[in-house]
Formats: C-alpha cells, structure tokens, sequence
C-alpha cells in the first residue's frame, strides 16, 4: 500500500489499530478526481464492489459542478449514496 504513495504522488497509509489491515487516504479532491479515480475507471474494480466505485465516480462528478452546495445536489447525492454498499440490493 505504502507504493501507492509513490505511484499516485498523493494520499496516505493508515494502520487500522483493531485489524491486521491498512487503509489508502487521499484527502485532496483533485487528487482523487485527476489521480486516483483515473487509475480504477482504466484498470476497473471487479465485482459487487464496481457498481458501488461508479455510483462513486457519479459523486464525484456531481461535487466537481459543485452540485454539492445546493439542496438538490445534495439530496441527489444522499440518495446515490443510500444505495452504496449494504443498500444496494442485489440480484
């Protein structure tokens, strides 16, 4: 994980103090939007998890209009994200 530091000039690694696992933090917006979300829509994630990094990349593009500070923007974005993860039903 530490080379992905390295490779997408950005972010950091965290240790989870609870399990035997680290965790890749970029705080910079730009540094997901131009770095790290380039990488995953070119090499994509496979599985249940890609529907989830395309409903991220909607976000994602949804805060880069600025959709996000206005009530519209932001019920469309809680209603995405009530979606990801353990929401999203599966068929």
């Amino acid at each position: 994980m530490s080379s992905f530091i390295s490779y997408f000039g950005c972010g950091k690694v965290y240790k989870k103090t609870d399990k035997d696992a680290v965790d890749f933090m970029t705080t910079g917006f730009l540094d997901l939007t131009d770095k790290v979300l380039p990488f995953y829509t070119k090499y994509p994630i496979l599985g249940k998890k890609s529907k989830d990094f395309q409903d991220f990349c909607i976000i994602a593009e949804l805060m880069k209009g600025k959709k996000h500070l206005n009530h519209g923007g932001i019920e469309q974005i809680l209603k995405i994200k009530a979606i990801m993860n353990r929401g999203r039903i599966t068929t």
